[in-house]
């Protein structure tokens, strides 16, 4: 993962980090609790190590309190983007849609705006986790979608990720025999995709019950590839949504009463 997070992207990342730290504690002592909350070292207090290793430096003024532009500089790409997701700071390089989908989600989605949040703070801590409430977020919109009035198609619950997408695609006619092949070839792509995504969960994460010969996804670039494809459906569906489906005018409410007699 390091690798792949380049010293150009780090830069810009600790100007991000640095902010969000600042903004969420205010203050010398609580950022450096908070930031030694993420350092690690191999150091025993009773015994000599001459083989010291910790994964960054935390760097002090010569008062003594904390450098943190310095500290945040010292640490590898992939600590940055541990620090960056736990603060809800985005990620665009890794997941480009998220500040777009987040925006759609809080306005119109309220659970699933929350389930993916949940989710996207675990990419790095546990893999498999976010990959589950990943799909749990899309799940929500499509059945949010489907809510709707103006839509004929509706649940008769109990659907999981994969029968809700044959639902609405079903809706929007992206799968219907009217359609050149080519067309029909991508909405049953995207069935398709959704199809693994619910696999995927059920299947390699440890969301159901696994053996240790199972194979379970914990490396974070897969489940960033998972994320950035859900985000990239969700959009999607909720574009196609609102195109076949406007939002309806707010009402406007009028106050005001002339009593006058004339």
């Amino acid at each position: 993962m390091d690798d792949l997070v380049s010293p150009r992207y780090q830069m810009q990342l600790v100007t991000s980090v640095e902010k969000a730290i600042w903004e969420e504690y205010k203050s010398y002592k609580l950022v450096r609790l908070y930031i030694n909350k993420w350092h690690k070292d191999n150091l025993e207090s009773k015994d000599f190590n001459d083989n010291y290793w910790e994964n960054f430096n935390i760097v002090e003024k010569p008062n003594k309190d904390i450098d943190l532009t310095a500290t945040l500089h010292s640490m590898t790409g992939e600590d940055l983007l541990k620090i960056a997701i736990d603060l809800g700071v985005d990620t665009p390089d890794f997941i480009p849609s998220i500040p777009t989908f987040k925006n759609e989600l809080k306005s119109d989605y309220k659970t699933a705006y929350d389930t993916f949040t949940k989710a996207y703070k675990q990419i790095e801590i546990d893999p498999s986790t976010a990959i589950g409430l990943a799909n749990s977020a899309l799940e929500s919109i499509i059945k949010e979608i489907l809510k709707d009035e103006r839509i004929s198609s509706k649940m008769s619950g109990g659907e999981t990720l994969y029968k809700l997408t044959l639902i609405i695609l079903k809706e929007f006619g992206l799968i219907g025999e009217e359609h050149p092949k080519e067309i029909k070839t991508i909405g049953n792509s995207l069935l398709a995709i959704n199809q693994a995504i619910e696999k995927i969960r059920s299947e390699k994460t440890n969301f159901h019950g696994k053996t240790d010969d199972d194979y379970l996804i914990n490396d974070s670039i897969y489940t960033y590839f998972i994320i950035n494809t859900v985000t990239t459906v969700g959009l999607f569906l909720n574009s196609f949504y609102r195109t076949k489906c406007p939002k309806k005018p707010v009402e406007q409410v009028n106050n005001y009463y002339d009593d006058l007699p004339f």
